[in-house]
């Protein structure tokens, strides 16, 4: 195999309509409900309840930065029908292999978002009875991995499940959120809270704790999706049949029949004015698409920091260890006492766990791309096949690396080495969309000059966190 020509030139067809906006929507839905597994429950309300308001100001900033990221992201997708990742490849084989590989190491560990909703159910339920709380925190781990597998597995189609499951426990969180805000303990806090976004000057409330330094870091990079993570939007718009992917297929489940054939190179739209004012109303679609994702998780991340500031923090009360989704109760429970706990908790089990099937899915298709995609040799099978090879082993590994410790370092695991690879793929997407692209997409395809520099942006940013973040640990150790 040639490594240095990796996927053939692009082929060239008609960019399809967009004939509804509101049916088209979806990926940043689900892009809304994977972020509230993470940042939002877990780092960002520890921060709060340990520091105030000192660190708040980070907040806006942390994911309004990941928009313009998602949108390049999407950009390359909506006009090739190719993954992000076939487009590392395109830049330089050996870019797309060391992303793989820091990727695949990654995803090892997020069966801890498992273990993080089955604190809740353990909290909720004591069960099994006798079982200490990390016994029955796994089992309500492994109970739920197992449900999501066999949805998998007998789903349709699977980004369909995805899509709809996500959608419901999104719609869940934000309800509940915006009831629990609705308290006058909550209330009364708010005017403060909202002048500690643009920065507080009270000192701190306790002395800074190094080991903090990571848990910081995994707030600020998880306020949407970060590292990796960022990189599921490209697959969740494939999948959908977004742009130029409507071109492409989409993974479909065994109730089908024969797998659709995925073509392992993409297509780029012919020159031609109705595909260009049709190119105008995709990228309305994918402002809009995206910005439902970032936007919305910022306003539920905001009302969880909210409440751990009105609630959590007056007590000192940190969510951490096999309690990482058990603190957090005290949310609801202002309101509607132990009913309020119970139904807390049972949301919190949802988009904790959640986190894992969404995941499985997308890492699951990530692999079975690349290997699709490098070896031809294993284009025998289908796409299909390699999906389910790889949601096996996944389902497998994850399982057990549960067992290494509690949730919360784990999760810090992924954040760190996701973190390095938010800083190199935010390079290779700002050279993928305005040096690769423009080489064979029309003129009316490219991004403009504005869009450069916000990404420029965006990448020394991500590379002053990560000196910054080195600079942390160094002092610490």
């Amino acid at each position: 195999m040639d490594w240095r020509q990796v996927l053939e030139p692009y082929g060239k067809r008609e960019l399809p309509p967009l004939r509804s906006m509101f049916v088209a929507l979806g990926p940043g839905v689900i892009w809304m409900a994977l972020a509230q597994g993470s940042g939002e429950l877990i780092w960002w309300p520890y921060i709060i309840a340990k520091y105030g308001l000192t660190f708040l100001f980070l907040l806006v900033p942390a994911c309004l930065l990941q928009y313009p990221l998602t949108i390049e992201i999407g950009r390359y997708t909506l006009l090739t029908g190719e993954s992000i990742f076939q487009g590392f490849f395109r830049l330089h084989w050996a870019l797309g292999v060391f992303l793989w590989i820091l990727m695949t190491f990654s995803f090892l560990w997020f069966g801890a978002f498992a273990s993080a909703g089955g604190t809740a159910l353990a909290a909720l339920t004591h069960f099994p009875p006798g079982w200490s709380p990390r016994g029955q925190t796994l089992f309500w781990a492994y109970s739920s991995i197992g449900l999501y597998l066999l949805a998998i597995l007998f789903s349709r189609v699977i980004y369909i499940l995805v899509e709809r499951f996500m959608a419901g426990v999104a719609l869940l969180t934000v309800v509940g959120l915006i009831w629990a805000c609705a308290t006058p303990e909550v209330i009364k806090v708010i005017p403060e809270f909202l002048g500690g976004l643009f920065g507080s000057t009270a000192p701190m409330p306790r002395p800074w704790d190094p080991t903090d330094a990571t848990k910081l870091l995994t707030a600020v990079t998880f306020a949407g999706l970060g590292g990796f993570w960022t990189l599921f939007y490209s697959y969740w718009l494939r999948d959908k049949g977004a742009g130029m992917a409507t071109h492409i297929g989409r993974i479909t489940g065994p109730i089908t029949g024969k797998p659709e054939s995925i073509p392992a190179v993409g297509y780029i739209p012919a020159e031609a004015q109705e595909n260009q004012s049709r190119w105008r109303r995709w990228q309305h679609y994918l402002i809009l698409d995206s910005g439902i994702g970032v936007m919305s998780n910022l306003f539920t991340t905001l009302m969880t920091c909210l409440l751990a500031y009105a609630l959590l923090f007056p007590k000192g009360l940190l969510p951490e260890g096999y309690e990482i989704a058990v603190v957090q109760s005290r949310f609801f429970e202002v309101n509607w006492g132990k009913v309020g706990t119970v139904i807390f908790l049972l949301v919190a089990a949802a988009f904790l766990s959640d986190t894992w099937l969404a995941t499985v899915d997308a890492v699951s298709r990530i692999q079975a791309d690349i290997v699709y995609t490098l070896f031809p040799k294993c284009r025998r099978l289908e796409v299909l096949q390699w999906y389910y090879f790889f949601l096996g082993l996944l389902t497998v590994i994850t399982s057990l690396t549960m067992l290494i410790d509690a949730p919360g370092p784990l999760i810090l695991i992924s954040a760190v080495i996701g973190f390095v690879g938010t800083v190199i793929l935010s390079v290779a997407v700002l050279i993928l969309n305005h040096r690769l692209l423009p080489k064979v997409t029309p003129a009316w395809a490219c991004p403009g000059r504005l869009s450069w520099y916000i990404m420029v942006l965006v990448c020394l940013v991500y590379g002053i966190a990560a000196i910054v973040y080195l600079a942390l640990i160094s002092g610490s150790s």
